[in-house]
């Protein structure tokens, strides 16, 4: 079975995020949605607030499942037992920054990672701008799918 991990912090769940999943399930049996859970970090929505969104928005997808983790991303594949780190890349930025950590994953084990360019109109679409446009009270419904709801 070909198995990746999408990780990340999904605060909140972009619409670009959801570009690379939708993409991503045509190369593989199975997807397992990450999110990553860091102490030292303080998040605009709660860990079951970015659950929910994001179990909402692929409920209809059995190739895809959700999951939490802490820790290396790598030794949660090797939990999960994912042979592939599925990643979004949006910019030339991304890429340096991605590229590195990619180095380093496949230096720490055999864990692939399989990049995915956003598509051109979503590239422009971070997690962080979505919260900036949220926390200024602008219209953020165009920037993520319609599971993102504040209420």
């Amino acid at each position: 079975m070909r198995r990746a991990i999408f990780p990340g912090s999904f605060d909140p769940l972009t619409l670009g995020h959801s570009d690379i999943i939708q993409r991503g399930i045509t190369l593989f049996d199975e997807i397992i949605i990450a999110i990553g859970v860091n102490a030292d970090k303080k998040y605009m929505f709660s860990l079951e607030e970015r659950m929910k969104f994001i179990v909402t928005a692929f409920k209809d997808e059995p190739k895809i499942k959700v999951l939490t983790y802490e820790g290396l991303t790598v030794d949660f594949c090797k939990k999960v037992d994912a042979d592939f780190i599925l990643r979004g890349l949006r910019n030339p930025g991304d890429f340096e920054f991605e590229k590195a950590i990619a180095h380093t994953n496949r230096k720490l084990s055999e864990i692939e990672t399989v990049f995915l360019l956003t598509s051109s109109g979503k590239s422009y679409i971070s997690s962080s701008i979505v919260r900036d446009v949220i926390r200024n009270g602008g219209d953020y419904t165009s920037l993520v799918p319609d599971t993102v709801r504040i209420s």
